[in-house]
Formats: C-alpha cells, sequence, structure tokens
C-alpha cells in the first residue's frame, strides 16, 4: 500500500524503545490501540509486508497515529490495557463484552454480610468465586444465609426484622454480639465455600433426625430440602484435582481470521466454571491472547497461580498481575492445557459460522448504506422521543459504529416542557449537536430520525441553522408501525427489502433507541411515583425512604412485597399503611 507523506515523516521519528502506539483514521478516531518491546519495529510493521485480510482491512482505515514512550514492557501492557478501556477500540480485543462475574463477598465487619457481588474492588471483604453465574452464586448464597444464623440487612435498622423473630439473624439492631461467636460462624462460612462441606452436612443431618424425633415433621422436611438443596450445588463441581489449589487455565485457538480463547477457573481444586469468546482478530494472536488476560483481571480476582500455553510471554504477564505465571511441561497442568486448547477449538468449530454470518451481514448492512448515501457510513446515531400526554418528556440517543451499537456513546436528554413532537426533535438535535461543535467533537456520518417527513424536515432546519454537512434521513414505517423504508432529506422514500441485511439492522436501531428512550422515561415516572407515594406515608422520612428504594429497587418490587416483605425494612406498623397506600385504587 501507498504511504501518505504524514505517514513517512511519523514512522521516521519513532523510537526504540517500548511504548503503546494508537492507530487514527481521517477523523481521528481511534480504531486501534497496541504495545511494543520496539515502537520503531511494530509500527513500521504495518505499513510493509503482507498481512492477514482483517489486518489489511485494520491498515486501510489508518491516517495517523501516536505513540507513549514507556520505561518497561511491563508498563506498555498496564498502558494499553488502560487506553483499550477508555476508548473501546473497534478493532482491539474486548474481553467477553466486558462480562464480569458473580462472586460471593464476606464483609470484614464483626457483623458481617454474605453476599453476590460484580464489584471485587473493596479492601473491606473477602471474595469467592467466579461462579459460572449469578444464579449458582445466589443459590449458594441463599443456603448459607438459611444454614447460619446471621445477619441479613444491608444496613443494621433500628429495630429487629422478621429473620430474627424466625431464629435466622442474631439481631445486632438490638444487642451487641460476642465478636468471637461471629468469628466462629464467618470461619465455619468460608470453610464452606472453600469446598469443606462435611461439618455443614453433618449438622444438617442431625437437626433433621432431631426435628423427625420430636415428630417436628414439616421442619425436618425443612431441613432435608436444604440437604438436598446443598448436594445438588456440590454435584455441580465436577474435575477435582489433589492439591485443592486456586487457579486460571487460559488457551485459544485461530482459525480463518477469529480467535477462540478458552478459560478454566479452578477454586479448591474444583473447576468451577468454563468459558469462551469467539472475535474477529486484526493483531498478532499473542498480543490478542496477553490483552485477553490483562482485561479478565481488571473484573476479577487474581489467582495463586495462572497457567498458559507454549509461547505466552509469562515474565511480564507475573510482573503485571503479581502472582505466579506458569508453561506447565508434563503431568496434570500440562493436561489442563491441552483440555483448554481442545475447548476452544471445539467452541470456535461450533460457533464459528455463525459468527461469521453475523460479521458478513453487518458488512453488507453497512456497505448497503453507503451505497445508499454515496459516502462511507460508518457512524449512524438516531433519535427517538418518549412522552405520556407531554408529561416526562425525555428523548434518547443511540450511537452505531459500523453496525455496533457503541453504548458508551449513548446519551439521555431532559427535556424543557412539551409542545409538539417536532418541537421535541429540534431541540434534541440543536442540543446534541451545538455541543459537538463547542467541544470540537467529530460528527456522525448519518443521523436518523425515528419518524417521517415532519421530524426529517425538523432535524434538516437545525442542522442547517448550525451549518452542518450531515446527512439525515428518516425511517418510514408500515400500519403495524415496522419499518418499511428510509426517506432520503428531500422527502424521496428508498425501499428497503425486508429479507435484507441492512433492514435487520435498521430494524434493531429502531429497537434499541425506543427502548433507551422508554427505559429512561419509565425511570423518571417511577422517581416521580416514588416521591409522590412515599411522601404521603407517615413514618417514612429521607432516611427511610432511602433504604426502601435501595432494598426494593423500584416502585413495581415495592408494590409486589408483601407487609412481611416490608417489615424487613421498617417497622411494622409503618409498613401496614404503606402497603394500603401502595394499593389504594
Amino acid at each position: 500500500m501507498s504511504i501518505s507523506k504524514h505517514l513517512q515523516d511519523k514512522l521516521a521519528l519513532l523510537p526504540d524503545a517500548p511504548g503503546c502506539y494508537i492507530m487514527k483514521d481521517e477523523n481521528q478516531n481511534i480504531l486501534y490501540v497496541g504495545k511494543a518491546k520496539v515502537l520503531k519495529n511494530r509500527v513500521r510493521s504495518y505499513f510493509h509486508g503482507t498481512h492477514n485480510n482483517k489486518t489489511t482491512r485494520l491498515v486501510s482505515h489508518i491516517r495517523d497515529f501516536e505513540f507513549i514512550v514507556t520505561g518497561s514492557e511491563k508498563e506498555a501492557l498496564l498502558l494499553e490495557i488502560n487506553l483499550i478501556k477508555k476508548h473501546t477500540p473497534p478493532y482491539n480485543i474486548m474481553f467477553m463484552d466486558d462480562k464480569t462475574y458473580p462472586y460471593i463477598e464476606i464483609t470484614k465487619e464483626n457483623n458481617f454480610v454474605v453476599r453476590t457481588t460484580r464489584n471485587i474492588k473493596s479492601k473491606k471483604s473477602e471474595y469467592f468465586g467466579p461462579y459460572p453465574s449469578s444464579q449458582s452464586a445466589y443459590e449458594i448464597v441463599r443456603l448459607i444465609n438459611q444454614i447460619f444464623c446471621i445477619r441479613k440487612c444491608r444496613h443494621i435498622p433500628d429495630s429487629p426484622c422478621l429473620y430474627y423473630h424466625m431464629h435466622q439473624c442474631l439481631g445486632p439492631c438490638i444487642h451487641e454480639i460476642d465478636p468471637k461467636e461471629n468469628e466462629k460462624t464467618r470461619k465455619k462460612i468460608k470453610k464452606f465455600l472453600c469446598g469443606d462441606t462435611k461439618e455443614v452436612m453433618d449438622s444438617l443431618q442431625d437437626k433433621m433426625l432431631e426435628a423427625s424425633e420430636n415428630l417436628q415433621f414439616e421442619k425436618a422436611q425443612e431441613i432435608y430440602n436444604t440437604i438436598q438443596a446443598l448436594e445438588h450445588v456440590i454435584e455441580k463441581q465436577t474435575i477435582d484435582f489433589k492439591d485443592r489449589g486456586n487457579r486460571d487455565v487460559f488457551g485459544y485457538y485461530v482459525d480463518s481470521g477469529y480467535i477462540s480463547f478458552q478459560a478454566f477457573f479452578i477454586r479448591q481444586g474444583k473447576l468451577l466454571e468454563r468459558n469462551m469468546s469467539i472475535t474477529p482478530l486484526y493483531e498478532d494472536e499473542m498480543d490478542a491472547f496477553t490483552s485477553f488476560i490483562m482485561q479478565y483481571y481488571e473484573k476479577n480476582v487474581v489467582p495463586k497461580e495462572i497457567l498458559v500455553p507454549q509461547g505466552t510471554p509469562v515474565d511480564i504477564l507475573k510482573e503485571a498481575l503479581n502472582t505466579n505465571v506458569h508453561i506447565p511441561i508434563r503431568g496434570e497442568k500440562k493436561k489442563l492445557i491441552e483440555m483448554v486448547y481442545k475447548n476452544a477449538k471445539e467452541a470456535h468449530e461450533q460457533k464459528f459460522q455463525l459468527v461469521f454470518r453475523k460479521d458478513n451481514e453487518l458488512k453488507k448492512a453497512n456497505a448497503m448504506l453507503s451505497k445508499i448515501f454515496d459516502a462511507n457510513i460508518h457512524t449512524v446515531e438516531m433519535f427517538d422521543n418518549s412522552h405520556i400526554q407531554g408529561t416526562f418528556n425525555v428523548s434518547g440517543l443511540v450511537v452505531f459504529k459500523d453496525g455496533i451499537p457503541d453504548k458508551n456513546s449513548y446519551r439521555h436528554y431532559k427535556l424543557d416542557g412539551y409542545r409538539s413532537d417536532v418541537d421535541s426533535m429540534k431541540e434534541v438535535i440543536y442540543r446534541r449537536y451545538f455541543r459537538l461543535l463547542k467541544e470540537h467533537l467529530p460528527m456522525p456520518d448519518l443521523l436518523l430520525v425515528d419518524g417521517g417527513a415532519a421530524q426529517i424536515s425538523a432535524a434538516k432546519e437545525i442542522i442547517d441553522m448550525l451549518q452542518l454537512d450531515l446527512r439525515v434521513a428518516g425511517l418510514v414505517k408500515d400500519d403495524k408501525h415496522a419499518t418499511r423504508a428510509l426517506m432520503d432529506v428531500n422527502l424521496n422514500e428508498i425501499p428497503i427489502d425486508s429479507k435484507s441485511s441492512l433492514f435487520f439492522l435498521l430494524t434493531r436501531m429502531q429497537d434499541e433507541v425506543h427502548r433507551f428512550a422508554i427505559t429512561y422515561h419509565r425511570k423518571l415516572r417511577d422517581k416521580s411515583m416514588t416521591k409522590s407515594v412515599l411522601d404521603t406515608v407517615s413514618g417514612i422520612g429521607p432516611k427511610r425512604k432511602k433504604e426502601l428504594l435501595k432494598h426494593f429497587k423500584s416502585m413495581k418490587q415495592m408494590r409486589l412485597a408483601s407487609v412481611e416483605q416490608l417489615s424487613e425494612v421498617i417497622p411494622e406498623d409503618v409498613a401496614k399503611i404503606l402497603y394500603a397506600r401502595l394499593h389504594e385504587k
């Protein structure tokens, strides 16, 4: 490929040092972030020699780059992960769509709480996991709270709750609990979470037998159900390793321009989780693999040992993660690596066609969109308004880049009153693009409005007023409110085949912007309703109101709660008044 004079001049300035490089397109949008042991060699390699199709596609969009020199490879690796997290470049490997895993948390205070969490950053807690799903973590926490007499509430209330009266909580809200007693229970729970369930099982068996002998058959049945649930949880933990260690095992498989990652998470010698991700590969496979591991540990607990395949830069990972990173040569651990690779390969072969087809459909849809507007369409912004008879008037903006939603760029707008849908469209478009102009931020390639001629004319009026060179179009719907065509700025309809890739992309955009706007609208409406209802109940002040909202999350959940459930947060007499108020016609 021919290299511009600007790029040639910048390539000549590259140093013989480690660091990060940032590839940009013609609009200075960040395409890709990479790290290098020697910046000069790595960055120049993009513009010389041959590449696979996907890397060639990345290089074809590069019009500029920046670089940051670091003191070591470790610093370059850490900087790369921070830059990826900040900018989410489209050509970088992104860890499992930013997925986080559920953990079980034991707080370190005297009257501790056991709960599930996805945030493991607090140093005031101990964490156990990760768990395969939130359901399995919730089930274990439910069993722990059922078996052990511990605090259940997030914040200690002023009076005892239902759990205290059921003898499932010692009642730290009304009297001091012996710290030694709490510590003894904490150790039992930690032992249980580490896989040693014998003591708990024996205790439950004894209690069940005692209840049966005392003719308390309902209580005996409840304990039996708990034992069954516990056995079900234990059975799920297959593959047992003798050393009962904590380790994560990573592997990958590359074929046809795609990479599949596989990870095994082993805790106390038991395999808790297997996970995989398949994604297009635009970079060196080992760089992608290393980046994947580093991104995973941004939001997960680092174990005492990580096993990786041959060729992995273990020294850099050891230094960056401050743990033992090991390439096994023989024995049980070597078999684990082989098993992970085999799983990655099998998963790749099973899912490749599906992912490949999806990527191809997106490329076709973007190509069709670019052909319609006779320009390269990469970034599309779309608005939708939502209100109820003019009240809670809001708008939502969604952004799609090359057919993929860029959720970091989504925006909510609370609009000033309501005059008409057309006026709402004018207001939100003015606010959006005046701000982009003011802050010198890049404009989208296409603005879509979820409406016909009136909405397009309103959008065009504002765009012309701001003197922007921005393409505008709208979605034309049929009598069933389904998209049937595009309408250009001259109000000409452009038919869209209902079986085409573009039709499905536009439908997805329409559904997404509607979902985003209506969710915000409901949130404001619920907030307003919460204020009007809770503020009328005697005995509910700012503190109790906050606790209710934190506990039930929404008015809908609060309305579904019984008096007993409301009493877990507020006194029973106040709970009865609130229950009656919530169910007034």
